[in-house]
């Protein structure tokens, strides 16, 4: 994981971004653990000695990450006591440092951090910095959250208290009665606190307590923040994707789509986007292996299309994603070589060979009754609009108006919201000449082609993903893949898109697959 960058925040999707404070926006997770340290080597000394066992030390590696990272200053010593099977009396606010209670010992372990403040001062991230500016500058809310009560004199030390829209530290927590994490309730506060929904919101966290209380609250995006070596500790909690620094999150900036290079055009320049890694292909189907047609029944595969796509898949990963039902784009591209995702990654069709660990599809399969009812019931509603045609998949129902008459596009459309208005389980996406109603959950291609990667082990620094494809619905992918590997979209509209390179057409398209394929086999274009 050591590209930059690795993530775009896209302002037209998220409103509000969450950071914790220690380790993420200031260069004080390390006091904090020295702090911890100090404490409970006190306290393991003592015990050693009133009981006769081995003296075993705090360490920070393994206790330090593990029990009280990111928590509570009092949940943290809990957390550590009870590991080592220690019990003291709680206590009260009024205890000294020295009183072997809970609170005594919270209160010590403050103590220590904020001597070692005054020994060194407080320093924020450089690039933590520039990435809350360049989201105020986009438009993109911004809050700061932290277990500590001492919050605001670290934000001010660092001279960062400006940059943050909203703060829930550890004395709100207090005031509001605010359990700690991995209850999501700090973050909750701070979405509230910024008029954001959780799911238009993202955190940025670098404890797996943080992580876990990001997933726990529908954010819609959980990036961890690494700085140990051990990303695998933030994905297991939940993470969507970990950086090693916050270089590698960038705020994408969408740029019409006839101004971009071309890629065929700027072929060097595509290939150094992939830097000598090994790709990973993802393919839209309609409009980008396949023309848009009136019928979406006869959107049929070119066999030299197909053998463009057999090609590259014998040379490096090729998925098929597609907002169609899996099953169709199986027949049509019938090549056992490809990996498919259908329905927007809902569904997969894993080719032989390949091992993928499928247990997150298992929670799709809830909707199916909501989505069945719903489909009977848009059937129903648009029956007397004429050129409206209902397609099923098995996760979403495509309701296309490209052959409704312009003055009845908005009676299909208020169809699908009575519908929709009924079935609080689904939502309403867009793409070309469609309504569609999903499941509502946080899942699209760009979440999938994310987890096709860490399910198949290729989310390290040695491979990168190419996504090529034309709709609104590939914009997810194309913000995932940006400044990670290769994006390209197919068309010369003047429409707003996240791809860096583009082609005009899928003829077009068919020539990157064939360039991709010769760059794999050490041919130079």
């Amino acid at each position: 994981m050591g590209r930059n960058p690795l993530v775009s925040i896209d302002p037209d999707r998220y409103d509000a971004v969450i950071f914790d404070m220690d380790g993420v926006i200031t260069d004080t997770a390390d006091l904090h653990a020295e702090a911890w340290k100090l404490l409970f080597d006190d306290v393991l000394r003592e015990h050693a000695e009133t009981t006769g066992e081995p003296f075993e030390p705090f360490d920070i590696d393994h206790d330090y990450l593990r029990y009280v990272d990111g928590k509570a200053r009092y949940d943290g010593v809990r957390s550590f006591l009870a590991s080592r099977g220690i019990e003291l009396p709680e206590g009260s606010d009024d205890d000294p440092p020295s009183a072997a209670t809970v609170h005594g010992l919270g209160t010590r372990k403050n103590d220590y951090f904020l001597a070692a403040i005054d020994r060194g001062g407080v320093e924020a991230f450089p690039a933590a910095v520039e990435l809350v500016r360049g989201l105020r500058e986009a438009g993109v809310a911004t809050a700061i959250i932290s277990a500590s009560r001492n919050a605001a004199g670290v934000l001010a030390a660092a001279g960062v208290d400006g940059l943050f829209d909203a703060r829930v530290d550890g004395d709100t927590a207090a005031e509001l009665g605010l359990p700690g994490k991995p209850d999501p309730a700090v973050f909750l506060e701070a979405a509230r606190r910024l008029d954001a929904e959780p799911a238009r919101a993202v955190v940025v966290e670098d404890a797996e307590s943080g992580v876990e209380a990001g997933e726990a609250g529908g954010f819609g995006l959980v990036i961890g923040v690494d700085r140990t070596g051990r990303p695998e500790r933030l994905l297991e909690s939940g993470a969507d994707v970990v950086v090693n620094d916050l270089t590698q999150v960038k705020v994408a900036r969408r740029v019409a789509m006839n101004s971009l290079p071309s890629a065929l055009d700027n072929w060097r320049d595509a290939e150094e986007a992939l830097d000598g890694r090994e790709p990973a292909v993802f393919l839209d189907y309609d409009g980008t292996l396949t023309p848009i047609v009136e019928r979406p029944e006869d959107a049929l595969l070119a066999p030299e299309m197909r053998e463009r796509i057999r090609h590259l898949a014998d040379r490096c990963l090729v998925v098929v994603v597609s907002g169609r039902d899996v099953g169709f784009v199986v027949e049509q591209v019938a090549l056992d070589t490809v990996l498919y995702l259908g329905s927007h990654g809902f569904d997969v069709v894993v080719p032989e060979g390949r091992e993928l660990r499928q247990e997150r599809l298992g929670e799709f399969e809830a909707f199916l009754g909501p989505l069945e009812a719903a489909e009977a019931e848009i059937t129903a509603a648009v029956a007397a609009v004429a050129g409206a045609r209902i397609e099923r998949k098995k996760y979403a129902i495509a309701v296309h108006y490209r052959q409704v008459a312009e003055e009845d596009i908005p009676e299909v459309e208020v169809a699908v919201d009575e519908v929709l208005a009924r079935h609080g389980e689904l939502r309403k996406t867009g793409g070309k000449k469609v309504f569609e109603l999903r499941p509502d959950i946080d899942w699209d291609k760009g979440r999938a082609l994310l987890w096709v990667l860490e399910a198949l082990g290729m989310d390290g620094d040695g491979y990168a993903p190419v996504y090529v494809g034309d709709d609104l619905t590939d914009e997810d992918a194309f913000a995932v893949v940006r400044g990670r590997g290769l994006a390209v979209v197919v068309g010369s509209e003047d429409r707003p898109t996240l791809a860096e390179f583009h082609v005009p057409d899928t003829d077009a398209a068919g020539e990157v697959l064939e360039r991709l394929a010769a760059f794999i086999g050490g041919e130079r274009r």
